[in-house]
């Protein structure tokens, strides 16, 4: 007989966890990043923004390889090889001594951490769909959020008894852990009977289906566009805060007030999604971070380009509270036609998504100008791009659900 599924609650905490492992690595790095930036003697202050970036270039490809490999070997074993290639490049990162071997170690957690990211929806979509997968996901959104809100208080605790290398040396610990709380309480969920033999051929034919649904492209669209303007914030808000409003050591307060608007709105969805839905939800969380960001851009123009903290405080957690909204919603829209190719779904949506947010975060990163302008227009103009292509991807929908 096969084991049963870990308990709901078990379940929902397992895969936050496993899911957080990258946003782990990414803000318990933020209050280390100007000490690394010193230490690796970057000629360019806005370049230490690749650590970040170059995390998540990793975690697309990585996602390429994970989710369709699972299709064929199960999904427990591709997960290991994910954590064990994370914790590889955390030894890199942590030996560190130059700004190449840094992002190398960087490329190969982000490579690594794709496999939970991408095979923790496929487990979720071996056993639910529709709103019961989207609340399942919320829920684990809701305690995944938990690690960006502690995160940079941990990297900054462990500054001040050690220097940024104990960071990635704590990044191995947590994975390890995660390994064998996987390994020992997490059944197989893709039986053998629904495992398809890997093959090039086998694997293209099954990504031009996915890539046909015009729906599935339209809502990966989307979210690579949002995510964009999320990974702008991501790699700009510690020189926001820490240098442009001189925050310091306050930073870790602050950048957890602003992942709790996250969390809060991953709460708060997963009890509207089973009465509104997903789509009605869409679309009010990406009008909500448009008008804010157009009326913030309005302020600023009227009044002065450097708002006090305290309104840049309230736009940015109204603006995260929409984007709680979005993540656990966008991607299950995505996923819903997939059924058994759930693997190969889940890659190719995170690692399409991910190719598009990367330059798009980068760009708004590169062009911070010691004033939040760059990000706040970052949002405006990818939250009005995907307001039109929303509309298209829900007639899409309704298309394919006629002709199906």
């Amino acid at each position: 007989m096969a084991k049963k599924l870990p308990g709901f609650v078990e379940l929902v905490i397992l895969i936050a966890m496993l899911s957080s492992l990258a946003a782990l690595a990414i803000d318990a790095m933020l209050p280390a990043m100007s000490q690394i930036g010193q230490d690796l003697q970057l000629a360019h202050e806005n370049d230490v923004q690749l650590i970040i970036t170059v995390l998540f270039l990793g975690m697309a490809l990585g996602q390429l390889v994970f989710g369709p490999l699972s299709d064929s070997t199960g999904r427990k074993p591709m997960m290991y090889l994910g954590l064990v290639v994370f914790m590889i490049g955390s030894v890199l990162s942590m030996v560190a001594e130059d700004f190449f071997l840094m992002l190398l170690g960087r490329f190969l957690q982000g490579f690594g951490s794709a496999a939970p990211r991408s095979l923790t929806t496929a487990i979720v979509r071996d056993h639910y769909a529709g709103r019961q997968m989207a609340r399942i996901m919320s829920f684990t959104f809701a305690v995944f959020i938990l690690v960006p809100m502690l995160a940079p208080f941990m990297g900054q605790g462990i500054l001040q008894i050690a220097d940024w290398r104990a960071i990635f040396g704590t990044f191995l610990i947590l994975s390890a852990i995660v390994y064998i709380w996987f390994m020992f309480r997490m059944p197989e969920t893709l039986s053998e009977e629904h495992r398809r033999p890997f093959s090039f051929s086998h694997t293209w034919n099954d990504l031009r289906d996915i890539i046909s649904m015009r729906s599935v492209a339209l809502y990966t669209l989307i979210t690579g566009l949002l995510f964009g303007a999320f990974l702008g914030y991501l790699s700009s808000i510690q020189q926001i805060l820490q240098l442009q409003y001189g925050l310091a050591e306050r930073f870790p307060f602050y950048f957890a007030l602003l992942a709790f608007g996250i969390g809060f709105a991953a709460v708060v969805n997963a009890k509207l999604v089973l009465r509104f839905g997903m789509h009605w939800l869409c679309h009010q969380a990406i009008r909500l971070l448009t008008v804010l960001a157009a009326f913030f851009l309005l302020g600023m123009f009227l009044n002065a380009e450097h708002p006090p903290l305290w309104m840049f405080m309230c736009y940015l957690v109204c603006t995260l509270f929409g984007m709680g909204i979005l993540f656990g919603n966008l991607n299950a829209l995505a996923m819903e036609p997939l059924g058994k190719m759930a693997g190969l779904g889940a890659s190719v949506i995170g690692a399409i998504s991910t190719f598009i947010s990367v330059p798009l975060g980068a760009l708004i990163g590169y062009f911070y100008n010691g004033t939040v302008l760059p990000l706040v227009l970052g949002f405006f103009v990818l939250g009005l791009i995907s307001l039109v292509l929303m509309r298209f991807a829900d007639a899409a929908r309704r298309n394919e659900t006629i002709s199906g």
